[in-house]
């Protein structure tokens, strides 16, 4: 497991929002972040990896194993009738 680093870093205003700045050794890639607190109050942000395009997903299942497993056979049951007569 990789040893934690661990900085004090001062909280500001900016605006009607609280900010802090990151430090340059905690490299982040990407101009967006996640942020998330838990119950003991502890803040983690961690990189927003980016969304995939439609291309590269249709690239990744082309790459996958056929699906063997069979869906089962679902029956079509006719609908039942509706009145719409007036109430």
């Amino acid at each position: 497991m990789a040893a934690v680093i661990e900085k004090e870093v001062s909280v500001f205003n900016n605006g009607r929002s609280r900010a802090v700045r990151i430090p340059s050794d905690f490299q982040l890639e990407g101009d967006s972040v996640l942020m998330s607190q838990d119950e003991d109050g502890v803040i983690h942000i961690r990189p927003k990896k980016p969304k995939k395009s439609l291309l590269e997903v249709l690239d990744w299942l082309a790459q996958q194993e056929p699906f063997e497993e069979r869906m089962p056979e679902i029956e079509d049951y006719p609908p039942e009738p509706v009145d719409l007569g007036k109430r």
